[in-house]
């Protein structure tokens, strides 16, 4: 599970647990049998989809974290926290009711109406993040953005791990590495190296190294092995050897 710059909560109807794993050397893993709170992140993860089983679930935009479930996004920030030691007996509930429905559609608004519930208050996120996050859309210049918000860069970096689960230079590196998803799936547009420089990179070598970095892969290694969606990649050849021995840990 390739980074994909937003939080996510997420629902498993099935005796098959969720099962995630820091990366594709460990072993051990955390479980999570009913629903599960996803923060932003910075490197992969590894998904166990051995088994198929139905899931539904949301991406949680910037001060979300707060809103919902009344904490800092960096409090979850690179890793899943089981969604009952954030809701307690309303998750447990929500799970009940949800396996109870067949129905895709009915699910999806039953989960988007337990969210809203959940607002506290209007949800709003701080003007400054909001100015910057817009702001972030068309330039990665970071100290500009924070002198616009007339805030010291400490304060600024506070909050905006405290809306966003990360800093602002890990945020832009995300952004710039989604940008080069989107285009290398454009097969109009060329070589990875265009399409990297297209999205910001200095050169080849700094393209490879961040995105080494931010899936555990090379580009060539993801053009192989890459699935519809973008951000899932099977783990096929020399990682299976791995991914087996996790399952017999």
């Amino acid at each position: 599970m390739i980074p994909s710059g937003c939080m996510h909560v997420v629902f498993r109807f099935s005796d098959q647990p969720i099962r995630i794993f820091k990366s594709i050397e460990d072993r051990q893993g955390d479980t999570f049998y009913r629903g599960a709170v996803a923060g932003m992140r910075s490197a992969y993860y590894v998904k166990d989809i051995a088994l198929s089983a139905c899931t539904v679930g949301a991406s949680l935009r910037p001060g979300a974290c707060e809103a919902l479930f009344g904490m800092p996004a960096d409090e979850v920030s690179g890793r899943h926290v089981a969604l009952e030691d954030l809701c307690g007996s309303e998750a447990r509930c929500l799970a009940e009711r949800l396996q109870e429905m067949s129905d895709l559609n009915r699910r999806l608004e039953v989960l988007e109406l337990f969210l809203a519930r959940r607002l506290h208050g209007v949800f709003s996120i701080h003007p400054a993040i909001a100015h910057a996050l817009s702001r972030f859309s068309t330039t990665s210049h970071i100290g500009k953005i924070v002198e616009e918000t007339g805030y010291s860069h400490r304060r600024f970096i506070q909050l905006f791990r405290q809306s966003v689960g990360i800093s602002p230079r890990i945020y832009t590196r995300l952004l710039r590495f989604q940008r080069t998803l989107r285009y290398g799936f454009d097969q109009t547009r060329g070589r990875w190296i265009d399409v990297a420089l297209e999205a910001g990179y200095a050169d080849q070598s700094h393209f490879n190294r961040e995105f080494r970095e931010l899936t555990g892969i090379s580009p060539s290694e993801y053009v192989l092995n890459r699935s519809e969606d973008s951000h899932h990649v099977p783990i096929r050849g020399q990682f299976r050897s791995i991914q087996d021995k996790v399952k017999k840990a």
